[in-house]
């Protein structure tokens, strides 16, 4: 059964423990300032820190161009990340990436809902 579909109706899907790991390495190399090697490499882009939209974007391109299996087994982080690491790179240099950004790419999705459909759990 794919990852994404429930046994259970209503039953909440998580997101796969691939691509958990994925971002989680993601953001720490972004924020470890030592994404996209060796493409960034000697580029100082600590400006996007102080741009949220910039970081946004880096994320969402991230986001958008990883690609999971049916058992949501990450497929492509590595051009992923090189994708965030060409925005990143564009952002600071003005160097267009090579392919060019797709609009698909690029998009910036709604956010969820502020307030959370399901209930939060109890703490002790």
């Amino acid at each position: 059964m794919a990852f994404w579909k429930s046994a259970a109706v209503n039953r909440p899907v998580k997101l796969s423990k691939s691509f958990s790991g994925a971002l989680r390495l993601f953001a720490f190399w972004v924020a470890n300032r030592s994404v996209g090697q060796p493409l960034l490499d000697g580029i100082d882009y600590s400006c996007i820190f102080e741009e949220p939209s910039a970081l946004e974007q880096v994320f969402a391109i991230f986001a958008n161009v990883i690609k999971l299996d049916e058992q949501g087994e990450v497929l492509n982080a590595k051009w992923a990340e090189r994708r965030a690491a060409q925005f990143i790179l564009q952002y600071v240099t003005g160097e267009e990436p090579t392919p060019p950004f797709e609009e698909w790419e690029t998009e910036l999705y709604d956010p969820p809902a502020i307030e959370d459909p399901l209930p939060w759990p109890m703490t002790p």
